[in-house]
Parts: structure tokens; sequence; C-alpha cells
């Protein structure tokens, strides 16, 4: 049974001006920054069990979800033979802002990502964050719950509605939430084997699609206007979200300083190679004209019949749920965090005595996710889901400095470069939403502040101990 952190198990928090609270998760130790030997209560009752293979698929699966399997026939529309070339484009501008996480990992070896990065502008920042965050990936994880079960039917139909779609929902929500409450080691094993069915079927296809247009393979063509890049921004960009998987747990990743810097840069580079080979091949195969709802199930019967079409059905099955089982390893460990630091209730603090995992935050966001995969209440949030994103990557990157300063060390002239390159990326992919995103997102922060204020009103309010004679 889970128990409830004892009283103590809070860290004692160390000297920053102008902040308070979780602005001190980064405490010092002589003049440098704390290692894995030097955890706190919360952490040290966390198994460093992630090492580098299960931090680059738990990226992996972050990022590659169901958005490969739409969004060919689209950039093929748009962009015609160059549209290959957009996912090394791409992939770059993830790399700045990637870096800069990387070396907030090696700053604060403690679960909880953006939670722990932003603390360096106060708590209000840092529980703002961590609710957006965490409600970009609930919902992302009720869609692809949906997009699951649609998936699914394509095997066999009642399981695309009523009972059976419930079911299937459940079903997969169920199994992947008990994965994660058993222990992370168990979850990253379940990880591998997903990873590994939606990445072979897709290198597969890859490499039949160009082996048979060997010959035919387009040249890039002229590159498209700097307008209409900007027009897809949000939609390619979309295709790397999730990297940050690997940083949000590093309190159970071992030596994450080296770890998770290496596993970002690997997995992103070659997430953005197999985007690539993957467009090539649809490219040089697929009519310019077309538009399959979905691409590369279209792609898969036109090389290889209804074999094929069933392969990467399959494979689209292992994606998405590996997307739902890495969200599922990663994102209970924001409410985790937030509770640790006594922004959220303290039962999301919970570490399970058997497991040694924060099981009641993975509970409840498995619970969470499959209500509103159920009742598609979701939708609402849809719309936003990447600006929120991007506003967390980007508060996130702006603490950089400050939590170098906080952590004993002094601030460089690369630090400064590292952040500007990457807060660039976000505030240009970000400003290409419409005003009907901004304003949601402003009132998600909103409500998300008025919680935070609810939570210290009810803990200014909380009576001390009673005297006794």
């Amino acid at each position: 049974m889970p128990r409830d952190p004892p009283p103590k198990a809070r860290r004692p928090q160390a000297a920053c001006p102008g902040g308070s609270g979780p602005a001190k998760l980064a405490q010092v130790k002589g003049r440098g920054v704390m290692n894995d030997s030097q955890d706190t209560a919360p952490d040290s009752r966390l198994r460093r069990d992630i090492g580098f293979t299960g931090s680059a698929f738990l990226s992996f699966n972050g990022i590659v979800g169901a958005g490969i399997f739409a969004l060919p026939a689209t950039l093929h529309m748009q962009f015609g033979a160059f549209s290959p070339w957009l996912f090394p484009i791409f992939g770059l501008l993830i790399l700045l802002v990637a870096m800069p996480f990387a070396r907030l990992a090696a700053l604060f070896p403690q679960s909880g990502g953006p939670v722990a990065y932003t603390a360096a502008f106060g708590p209000l920042a840092s529980f703002q964050a961590g609710w957006l965050y965490y409600l970009a990936r609930v919902t992302a994880l009720a869609a692809n719950a949906n997009v699951f079960a649609t998936y699914a039917a394509t095997l066999w139909a009642p399981l695309g509605f009523g009972v059976g779609r419930a079911a299937t929902i459940l079903a997969l929500c169920a199994s992947l939430t008990a994965i994660n409450i058993v222990g992370v080691r168990r979850a990253i094993r379940a990880l591998d084997g997903l990873t590994v069915l939606k990445g072979l079927p897709l290198i597969a296809l890859a490499i039949w699609g160009l082996a048979a247009t060997a010959g035919a393979w387009p040249t890039p063509g002229p590159a498209p206007s700097l307008s209409g890049v900007e027009a897809a921004a949000l939609i390619i960009f979309y295709a790397f979200i999730g990297f940050e998987n690997s940083v949000v747990p590093a309190g159970e990743t071992a030596n994450p300083g080296r770890t998770i810097p290496r596993a970002l840069i690997a997995t992103i580079v070659g997430t953005a190679a197999l985007y690539f080979i993957v467009q090539l091949a649809y490219v040089s195969a697929m009519p310019a004209g077309e538009a399959p709802e979905a691409p590369l199930v279209a792609f898969a019967s036109l090389l290889a019949g209804p074999a094929g079409a069933l392969v990467i059905t399959v494979a689209a099955l292992s994606s998405i749920g590996g997307n739902i089982a890495g969200s599922l390893t990663s994102t209970p460990r924001i409410t985790f965090a937030l509770a640790r630091e006594g922004l959220l209730p303290r039962w999301f603090a919970a570490v399970s005595e058997l497991y040694h995992t924060p099981a009641n935050s993975v509970l409840f966001m498995g619970l969470l996710g499959a209500v509103l995969a159920l009742t598609g209440s979701f939708l609402w949030l849809a719309v936003v889901s990447t600006l929120a994103r991007l506003f967390v990557y980007g508060t996130s990157i702006a603490a950089l400095p400050r939590s170098e300063q906080i952590a004993g060390r002094r601030t460089t002239l690369p630090t400064f470069g590292l952040m500007s390159a990457g807060l660039i990326v976000c505030l240009w992919a970000a400003f290409q939403s419409e005003w009907a995103s901004w304003r949601m997102l402003l009132i998600l922060a909103a409500i998300g502040l008025a919680l935070y204020l609810l939570a210290q009103s009810s803990s200014r309010r909380k009576p001390g101990p009673k005297k006794t004679k």
C-alpha cells in the first residue's frame, strides 16, 4: 500500500534571494550541484532504474505517437518533394530547445522536470508550469486512447463504438497504469517492447519503399517560402514534442547528468532521420494529389497489399500504446513533485512501500485519462496543447541562468547563448498560433492560479498542533 511521506520528508530550503518553496530544489553542498549520492528525502525513496536505453526510449515514445501516421500526406500536399527535408530542419530546431533541458537535468537530478526548472522563478511559476504541462499530457493521453480504439476497430469493428470502445479504452489505461505502478523497471521493459513493435515496421516500410522506388527518388526542389513553412510550423513541431519525457523522471535515472543529455541527442537525431526516410519513401511512391486518412496504411497497402496494411496498423497501435505508456511513466512525476513541495495534496506524493513508485500519482493520471477519453471532454484542451507545451519549454529554458546561480555555478556566455537559441525557437513557434489558442491558454493559467491561491489559503488557515497540559 502507498504510504504518505513523513512530515520531515520535505527538503530543507537553501538560501535564494527573491524566492521560496520549490525554488530551492537545487540544493548546494559546498560549491557543487547535488549529485546522485546527495539525493534528498523524496527522491531517495525512488530507485534509479532508468539507464541510457530506457531514457532514450522514454523520449522516443514521447515523440513518436500518432503524428507520423497522419503527417506524410499533409506535408506531401503542401510541400511536395521538399517535405522530407523539413524533418531534419525542425529536428535541429528541437535540439536547440532540448539542449537547455539537458543542462537543467544535470543541475537538477531529481524527478519533476519543468516543475523543478521553473522553480527558479518562485513557487507560483513552478506550479503554473507543472499545471499546464500536466493538463497537456493528460489530454494527450486521452486523445491517444481514443485514437487507439479507432485503430483497434480496423482489426475488429465492435471495438470502435459503444461498449467495445469503452472496454478498449479502459483495458488500455488500466493495463499501462498497473505496469507503471508495479515498478519503473517493468514499465521500461514494456516500453522496450512497444518501441520495437512500432519502430521496426516503420523502418522496414521506409526501406522497402525506397528500394521499390530506387532511381525515382525526387530531388528536393525549390525551398518553400518562409510563410509557407510558418503556416505548418506547429504541425511539424508537434511531431517532435514529447522529447522531455526523459527529463521528468530524472530522480529515477542512473547518473542523469550524463545519461539524459546523451539520450536526448540520440533520440532527436534518430527520430528526425526516421521521419526523413519515411517521408522520402512516401513521396517517392504515393501520388501527389491523394490525401488518404491513414497515409502509411495506404502506403503499406500499395507496397504489400492487405498484409502490409495489417503490419502498419499493428505498428500504429504499438506507437500509440508506447506513447501512452511513456506518458504514464513520466507525467505522474509532475504531481509527485508538486505535492512534495506542498503545492498539491500530500496524497500525490505517496510512494508505494512495495514497488517504490509514486503509485497514487500514477493511479490518478490513469483514472483521469480514462475518464477524459470516455467522455470526450479532452477536446477543449486539444487546441492549446502544443501552445501550453511551448510555454512550459520557454519558461524552463529562461530559468537556466538563474538555476546555475542557485546551484553555485557562474553563468557564462555559452549558457546565455544556449538559453537565447531555445527561447527564440519557442517564441517563433508559439507565435504561429491563433489568438483563440492564446485566449484558452490564459484561461487555463487563470484556473491554475485560482487553485494555487486556494491551496496557499488553505495552508495558512491550517491549525497548528494542540497544546497539551
